[in-house]
């Protein structure tokens, strides 16, 4: 049911404040349109989408050339070309000199209760210069992979930079991927250099990774040397195989710097970044996505859509696994401060994070759906014990963030903050669905679509649709989609992704309605929705109600085959303490029925020890479905704990 009371509203200061505004008078005064809103600048985004894009190249002061050609080829969207003519750098564009100057904090850091450093405009640059020098005494060009297996540390960020310098293209994940996973990956864009660490801290343990790190660097023949980063203390010293070739970070560092670092032009459709897909299908996709791409999509999100203004501080929960790792360090060229963690966000306790956010000052905080339920069934109030006065926007993604915990945000963490439920994912290292600083947060929606980016709602007929339940599809072309997969030389795998089911439709996969008033809902993955009787449900639906539960401290849903049609087979995580009795059975199922419908009520409820999970958290009811049928799943390297698919190949017959 659409909402018609807002649970925040920003103020006319902070209206009068926003990006967003100065934007609308910037894109009025170019296009002689009168905008009066967001729904006016949305729809000339859309309408008018060259003249949109170049105005945000113009209005983020992009360091490059922006050529004279916007778009070419803009009717196909599957083979658009953005910018033909436009050379910048990537690198060159995050590394811009604060207007405070170069003593500016611009990244901070800390690693649970062990590491805690900063780094200033001048130190960030100068490291840089550094190993960019040295990245090229190694042989390192344009087009050329460098790969980091590295914790979410401001290292990290140097390489990345180092080697976007040189138009090279970086691709990371991060140390807690078994080998097996990093060698799948890594294996398909032979990297020439690889960065990686010694171990790294979680939940209040360091763990070793050398011998990972020493089987990955024999596993790719690509690598002409692998420096190692001393992160957790253990020895640095790695089993020599193949020619032994690896080198400390301190060496790399006594590379002479240069005064100015010699930023190699790009053009805005170069490669970037090689993402992966979560590969529990099958191998891996490497998404390769685009260096004017990447910046131009990032700065439009932070700084309309998110208000980040120079600096203000960025946190982000996030591994080098997950591409909001790659969104997190864009904030450098909007000239904000970047806070990094690295973890667990419940070490020692549940207040880690806010007591940092708290201690740096944090503008924005982003973290997932998943850790925002964890805070609400521990029962904390950040509201009560932490000063947020900093905090203007709290960013949710990953998974569906439950009305519930929209409530839980405004009364337990901060009434006066913008709460912006975002969604995309890898394919586009960006979102389709944003928050805006100008616009109501409605429970359990998402504020808008994301100018420029012409999302529908189609039913299984391909009509557009609002008000009713279908798939997110795309219509129009848009900057940040990727370049290509990386090996897929017919295009064949990319066409097959996200343009088959609608011809020159992007389709997007994520299952939601568009409201009334141009929010979004969203219920969840669309190749995961429950069919029961024909009727399609969105697992979020179910899992939006089961964990409201006391008992109930996590769920997962698929719909199983039986007697020629789909029942919906529900299993959970209780509390410790509590066990699945039929009192509890009908408490859930009574649940389900009085807030959803008949056709989502469990027809088996079955209690499990853990949920399987992708390394960046989300659970995985397609390999769980997979199991339940007798099916092999694919790729379990691809899952955090991959054991716990083995508790459902028990329980497969289901017939208790």
């Amino acid at each position: 049911m659409e909402q018609t009371t807002a649970l925040w509203s920003p103020s006319p200061e902070r209206m009068e404040r926003a990006l967003i505004d100065d934007f609308i008078q910037f894109a009025e005064d170019r296009s002689g349109h009168n905008l009066k809103n967001y729904p006016d600048l949305y729809q000339w985004s859309i309408d008018q989408h060259e003249m949109f894009w170049s105005a945000v190249w113009d209005f983020s002061k992009v360091i490059g050339e922006k050529g004279s050609r916007i778009l070419v080829n803009g009717d196909d969207i599957e083979q658009a070309q953005w910018f033909p003519d436009a050379q910048l750098n990537f690198a060159e564009n995050l590394l811009r000199e604060p207007a405070t100057g170069v003593a500016t904090i611009v990244i901070e850091f800390k690693a649970e209760d062990q590491i805690r450093s900063r780094m200033s405009y001048a130190q960030l640059y100068e490291q840089v210069s550094r190993v960019a020098n040295w990245l090229k005494q190694m042989g390192v060009v344009k087009g050329d992979r460098v790969a980091g297996y590295l914790p979410n540390m401001p290292e990290t960020i140097v390489a990345m930079l180092a080697t976007a310098s040189l138009g090279g293209i970086w691709t990371s994940t991060s140390p807690d991927f078994g080998e097996d996973s990093v060698i799948e990956r890594f294996g398909q864009t032979a990297p020439k250099v690889l960065f990686a660490t010694d171990g790294y801290f979680y939940n209040g343990k360091r763990i070793d990774i050398r011998a990972k790190v020493a089987a990955v660097q024999q596993a790719l023949p690509s690598l002409v040397q692998t420096v190692i980063l001393p992160f957790v203390g253990f020895n640095p010293t790695l089993p020599r195989v193949a020619d032994g070739s690896f080198i400390a970070w301190q060496e790399v560092l006594a590379t002479p710097a240069s005064e100015q670092i010699n930023f190699v032009p790009c053009s805005f459709n170069d490669p970037l970044y090689v993402l992966y897909s979560s590969g529990t299908t099958g191998k891996p996709k490497c998404i390769t996505h685009k260096v004017g791409g990447v910046l131009l999509q990032h700065l439009k999100e932070q700084q309309l859509h998110s208000d980040l203004h120079p600096g203000d501080r960025l946190f982000y929960f996030t591994t080098c696994g997950w591409m909001m790792w790659n969104w997190l360090v864009s904030g450098l060229a909007s000239n904000a401060s970047l806070v990094l963690y690295e973890g667990s966000p419940f070490y020692p306790n549940g207040n880690v994070l806010w007591d940092y956010a708290q201690e740096v000052g944090v503008s924005l905080f982003g973290t997932s759906a998943k850790y925002l339920e964890a805070l609400h069934k521990a029962g904390l109030e950040p509201i009560k014990t932490h000063d947020l006065s900093a905090l203007r926007t709290l960013c949710s993604t990953g998974s569906v963030l439950a009305p519930e915990s929209f409530d839980y945000v405004y009364r337990s963490i901060k009434q006066d903050v913008c709460l912006s439920s975002i969604s995309g994912g890898t394919d586009i290292v960006s979102c389709f669905v944003l928050g805006c600083p100008i616009l109501p947060v409605y429970r359990g929606e998402s504020q808008c679509r994301g100018l420029g980016m012409a999302v529908e709602v189609f039913n299984e007929e391909g009509q557009s649709v609002v008000g009713e339940k279908g798939e997110l599809v795309c219509t129009k072309t848009f900057p940040s989609q990727p370049a290509f997969f990386w090996g897929d030389e017919t295009g064949q795998k990319y066409h097959e992704a996200y343009f088959a089911r609608f011809p020159n439709i992007w389709h997007h996969g994520d299952y939601v309605e568009l409201t009334e008033h141009g929010g979004v809902i969203i219920f969840g993955r669309s190749d995961a929705t429950l069919n029961p009787g024909g009727v399609r449900i969105g697992t979020a639906e179910i899992y939006r109600h089961v964990e409201q539960l006391d008992e109930v401290l996590e769920s997962i849903a698929i719909g199983q085959d039986w007697e020629h049609d789909v029942r919906v087979v529900l299993f959970i995580v209780l509390r410790e303490g509590y066990s699945l009795d039929e009192a509890l059975k009908k408490k859930i199922r009574d649940t389900i029925r009085s807030n959803c419908t008949p056709r989502h009520v469990p027809a088996k409820i079955i209690q499990v020890a853990a949920i399987p999970r992708t390394k960046s958290g989300k659970i995985v009811e397609l390999a769980v479905r997979e199991v339940v049928h007798h099916r092999p799943v694919k790729n379990t390297h691809a899952l955090a704990n991959p054991e716990a698919l083995d508790l459902y190949r028990d329980l497969a017959e289901l017939q208790v």
